[in-house]
């Protein structure tokens, strides 16, 4: 059986390829507390079944992630013990993808917007689909880019561009991902998952020790930006809920629509 960690993060298997589904569909799979708690924890299980050769990590539904909740995003503002948790865990996210031994491919099938674009690029490879963006919208709402975006774009991009990107909070579409370096290859909407599946039944037939002595390797230069950056850029974010631009997006967010 399966590792479910919670309803809301689906694990299932493929032979040597286990498959995690991000599964909070009605809010574009936006996570929701139980959702990063487990997004935190599952890699440390994943990692520890020999029988996990490979990963693929998608959304269900329409979207990647559209990152974080509204609710949550509200009650970080309100509640400085919720916040401060929820940045702790930001940091824990990032460290437990980075320290992941195993090969991960992302498939985008949607939005990846804020903390879902940068939990699609924890991944080692990322497919994207045709109808589907990117976007870190972190700095547009008030919050500084702290859960990924500021640790690790530089790397797959210039600086110039990475600032432009998390400044601005421009979407970004598929092909242009791939352009920048976010992602490896624009893949039919259709054929998305079915690409992704064959692409981890390649890496996970790949000699063991050889592919993830070469991914930790490659992982340090992205352990070190995040442990040098991150503290940082996530202590600023809470800062940014002091701030009259926060005040401002939670009463737009409080607004009956």
């Amino acid at each position: 059986m399966p590792y479910a960690p919670t309803p809301h993060v689906l694990v299932d298997t493929d032979g040597p390829v286990t498959i995690v589904t991000l599964n909070n569909p009605e809010m574009r799979n936006a996570f929701l507390d139980d959702m990063h708690e487990a997004m935190q924890e599952i890699w440390l299980h994943l990692s520890a079944d020999d029988s996990v050769r490979a990963v693929v990590l998608t959304g269900a539904g329409k979207a990647f992630s559209a990152g974080g909740n509204i609710p949550g995003f509200i009650r970080d503002y309100e509640d400085p013990d919720h916040r401060r948790l929820s940045l702790r865990g930001a940091k824990r996210l990032m460290d437990a993808m980075a320290e992941f031994p195993k090969p991960l491919v992302a498939a985008v099938n949607g939005a990846a917007v804020g903390l879902g674009c940068n939990v699609a690029l924890g991944a080692d490879l990322v497919l994207i689909a045709e109808s589907a963006f990117m976007a870190d919208t972190h700095v547009s709402i008030g919050l500084v880019a702290g859960d990924g975006g500021a640790a690790c774009w530089p790397f797959y991009m210039s600086m110039l561009k990475a600032k432009e990107y998390l400044l601005l909070g421009d979407r970004i579409p598929a092909h242009v991902a791939v352009e920048l370096g976010l992602a490896n290859r624009v893949v039919a909407d259709d054929e998305l998952m079915t690409e992704a599946l064959k692409l981890a039944h390649r890496l996970a037939a790949l000699p063991r020790q050889a592919v993830q002595e070469t991914k930790r390797a490659l992982n340090i230069h992205l352990q070190h930006a995040i442990n040098m950056v991150a503290p940082f850029a996530l202590s600023a974010e809470a800062e940014s809920f002091a701030t009259d631009d926060i005040r401002r997006t939670i009463e737009g967010f409080k607004q009956p629509k």
